[in-house]
Order: C-alpha cells, then structure tokens, then sequence
C-alpha cells in the first residue's frame, strides 16, 4: 500500500514538513535536556518563590522559543491569508472547478430547448428529486407536502390567502391568513396575478382592478405597494411563477405545516435545469 503520492507537492510537503518538525524536536530537545543537567551543578541566581523545595533560575526566556514561536505566527498569517493551500493542489478547489466546468458544458448542450424538451426534462427532475415528498402526481400527498399543481397559479394564491403561508425566513416571518371571503380572496389572486406576478395572466380579467383595491388595504403593509416585499422583508410578489423564486426555494429549503423541506443546494442544478423544473410545474394542469 503506498501511503504518500510524492508527486502530489502537498503530500510531499507534508512529509517534508514532518521530518523537519521531527528532527528540530529531536535537537532542542537535546540542546535543553543537557542545560538542564548542567544546571543541577549551578549555582545561578534563583527567584524568591519556591513550591516544595523546587525553585526557579532567573533566566531569560530562550531566544530559541521566541524564534520558533515567532516563526509559527508568521506562519499562520501567511497560510490562512495567502499561501492555502500552498499555492497548490486542493479538494474542495478542484470539485468546484470541476462542478463549473460540467455545469458550463452542460449548459451549452442543452441551452435552446423548446418547450416541450423543458418539460419533458423537468418531469425527469421531479421525478427523481421531488416525487418523494410531493408524490408521483405532484399533489402534496394529501397535505404531506405542498401542491405543486396549483403553485404559480391563482389557485395557489388564493390557498396562501385563506391559509397562510410560512418557511422562507422573511423578516416579517409567517404570513397570517387574510379576512376576507372566497370572492374578494378570487380578485386579489387576480390582480397578484395579472399586474404583479412574473406570468402576467389571469383567468379572471374582470376582477383584476377590484382585486387591487383589496391588495391595497389588506397587502401592501408587507408587500409594499408594487408588491416587491420591501426589499426583502416580505415576499417579492413579482417572482412569483418564475424560476427565480423555485431558485430561492431549492436553495433556501422551507418550513411547512408537517415539516422541513431541506436546501437543495448540494445538488448543484444548473440554470436550465431549475427553468425546466419550473416548465414542469407550471405545465401541470388544475384538478377542476
């Protein structure tokens, strides 16, 4: 078994660094155990204090030491401010390299797709990262998790109206339900949807300006009156449907009602995999 790849310089180093540390021991070591020796023989000046018989010579601190304990500082700053990891091979550095290096290819071979290619590709996402918790048809399980069917939709903005909605970590925290009825609760869900959300479409045209004067006087509190959230205490209601907020979600993780969705961000997913993620949502169909 070979213990050490010397052509690595940072094992080389390290063993390098190991048999100097050993051998300087080994000599100071040495050097003190014979000042110690002739020491027993010496009849220097003590100090005043003694504990058991034993006393202690007036002697300077060993210029040695100092150096060494010098030398191990300037060390320190020099390693941890610009030599790590001395200027050479490193884990973390070389799979981050190689994570920009495959998410750049894997950007260009699939930049362009239509939108039949995202979804299709998004589907096989779900699948494989969210099907677990969010169940085969994206439903939530029964509450298990939430509904992806109706997220980016009217209908899931009108279920954070009635129910609220928590577990992003805004400064304002969880959002209480709102009081008002399933109508006016319709016409505000329009209005987020037609003017202020990133799809810019609504099923309801006509309740869009009634919808506006209700946002006015039970929304724009925390959401401010462009609904962007003032800056960042609340949600940015123009992100909503879009792939930047999934992004936010996916990275962030998020507190619901039965538990915690963790952070994706281990997973890594490149920009055409999140935009085909959230062609698979938003393509998925109401359940009338």
């Amino acid at each position: 078994m070979q213990w050490f790849d010397l052509s690595d310089s940072v094992n080389a180093l390290a063993l390098l660094g190991a048999i100097v540390i050993l051998i300087l021991t080994v000599f100071i070591m040495g050097l003190y155990l014979k000042k110690i020796k002739d020491a027993k023989q010496s009849d220097g000046e003590q100090l005043d204090h003694n504990w058991d018989g034993i006393g202690e010579f007036a002697n300077n601190i060993p210029v040695g030491w100092v150096a060494c304990f010098g030398a191990v500082i300037l060390w320190g700053f020099w390693y941890f401010f610009l030599g790590y990891p001395l200027k050479s091979f490193s884990q973390i550095g070389e799979y981050n390299k190689e994570v920009q290096k495959y998410n750049a290819a894997y950007a260009e071979k699939w930049e362009g797709l239509d939108a039949t290619q995202l979804k299709d590709m998004g589907l096989n996402i779900f699948q494989v990262q969210c099907a677990q918790c969010h169940g085969p048809e994206a439903d939530g399980m029964d509450g298990k998790a939430q509904n992806l069917i109706n997220w980016g939709k009217e209908e899931g903005v009108i279920d954070v109206i009635k129910h609220g909605s928590k577990g992003l970590g805004y400064l304002m925290d969880e959002m209480a339900p709102v009081d008002v009825n399933d109508d006016e609760a319709r016409a505000i869900a329009a209005y987020v949807m037609k003017e202020l959300s990133a799809k810019k479409e609504t099923k309801y045209p006509l309740e869009v300006e009634k919808g506006k004067e209700l946002f006015e006087v039970n929304c724009t509190a925390c959401h401010g009156d462009d609904g962007k959230g003032m800056e960042g205490t609340a949600l940015d209601l123009t992100t909503y449907g879009s792939t930047s907020l999934l992004h936010k979600v996916l990275n962030h993780g998020k507190r619901g009602n039965i538990g915690i969705m963790p952070s994706f961000g281990y997973a890594n997913f490149a920009p055409a995999q999140e935009e085909a993620l959230n062609a698979y949502i938003q393509s998925l169909s109401i359940q009338e």
